[in-house]
This record gives structure tokens, C-alpha cells and sequence, in this order.
């Protein structure tokens, strides 16, 4: 099994990722979907969390080597950042939605300068839109965004668009498309719902089909 695997199969045990093709969520964008996703849970589970933290050092040794910071999309993407820029002896920021409207009104929280080279991580990927708010604050403050990694995506295709038009690369630990392998594999699900989870991936909005 693959660390995408694992990682994909860790987050359903724990109950991160909750699969409902009959009974679908309502998002808050108005998206219904087969699926819930809280990544939170995985900080409350020792084994889970350094797995995580292992798999995203190992994405940013890999695709960014020359990174000199690693930045924590808050609030989730935080903990995660804290663990990986350890397990890589780098220095750690954290990039809020807006600045706070008190004190100095500070948006990144931590050392950054315009000869900095950062990689972001959050822990959710869906269609990118807070994690690349991010990548424009840290834009804006003069430093470079080598991109983005997270522990699961959507592979949504509005997400696709968005990092595109960004101008920014996304690497996930692991994927929606290996998740629902991965329940099927483990006789979670039958072919037909495995089949609704499929086309939501493919076309969100008009899911489910009638």
C-alpha cells in the first residue's frame, strides 16, 4: 500500500472523511456532496498526525527543495505546518483570511522576507480559494510561493481552474479519486454508490443525477 493509500485509509478509520452517496451533505456553498471532510480529527491521533507530517516533508523534499519556509494556512493547515517545518528544520509562518483588525493588523504571523521561497499547507483542498488568498498575501509581502501541499483534495474542477489561473502547483498527499478506491477496495460501498461518488468528482453541481 502507498503512502497516498495509507494516508486515504487512515482518514476514513479515524472518521475524518465521512461517505454518504445516498444521503448527501449540504455544503455551505449550496454543493450537495457525498462527502464530508474534517481533518481536524487527525490531530487528535498520534500515529495519524506524524504520518501526515512524514508524507508532506516527504512532497515538499521532492517538488520544492528549495524551500526556505513553510507557511500554515490557518486555522487548520497550522498544526500540520508546525510538524512539517520540524521534520525539516525550517522556519514557520502562518497566514490568516484577513489582518486582524487590532494591534499591528498583521495577515502572517512569523518571520518573512522578500528573499523567501514558501511553501503553504492546509489540510483541505476544495476549490483552493483560502489557500490561494494566502498565497496572494504572501505574494504581496514580497517573498515567492513555490506552492501548495495538503493532505487531501477534492480534485475538484473549479480547484483545477483556480490554481491554474494562479499560477501556483498543488500536490496533495492524498486524493478523492484514491479515498473512494480505497473504501471500495475495502467493501465499504457497492458498485453503484461507487459509481454516484465518480460522477460527483467529475461534475459537483449537477450532482446527483436524476
Amino acid at each position: 500500500m502507498t503512502i497516498t493509500d495509507k494516508i486515504a485509509a487512515d482518514l476514513l478509520h479515524i472518521g475524518a472523511v465521512s461517505l454518504a452517496p445516498q444521503d448527501p451533505f449540504l455544503w455551505a456553498s449550496g454543493m450537495q456532496a457525498p462527502i464530508y471532510t474534517d481533518n481536524r480529527q487527525t490531530i487528535a491521533y498520534p500515529r495519524v498526525r506524524a504520518a501526515i507530517a512524514d508524507g508532506l516533508a516527504a512532497l515538499i523534499e521532492d517538488h520544492y527543495p528549495s524551500a526556505t519556509v513553510i507557511g500554515g494556512v490557518a486555522t487548520a493547515g497550522i498544526p500540520h505546518a508546525a510538524l512539517v517545518a520540524d521534520r525539516l528544520d525550517l522556519p514557520m509562518n502562518y497566514v490568516r483570511a484577513k489582518p486582524k483588525d487590532h494591534g499591528q493588523g498583521k495577515q502572517i504571523e512569523g518571520q518573512l522576507s522578500a528573499a523567501d521561497q514558501v511553501v503553504l499547507i492546509d489540510d483541505l483542498i476544495s476549490t483552493g480559494g483560502s489557500v490561494l488568498a494566502a498565497a496572494q498575501a504572501v505574494q504581496a509581502a514580497g517573498a515567492t510561493v513555490l506552492g501548495v501541499v495538503a493532505i487531501f483534495s477534492y480534485e475538484l474542477p473549479d480547484s483545477v481552474v483556480n490554481f491554474r489561473q494562479a499560477g501556483l502547483t498543488l500536490t496533495p498527499l492524498t486524493t478523492y479519486s484514491t479515498l473512494i478506491a480505497v473504501a471500495r477496495a475495502e467493501g465499504d460501498m457497492s458498485a453503484a454508490e461507487f459509481a454516484s461518488l465518480q460522477q460527483w468528482r467529475a461534475d459537483p453541481w449537477h450532482w446527483p443525477r436524476r
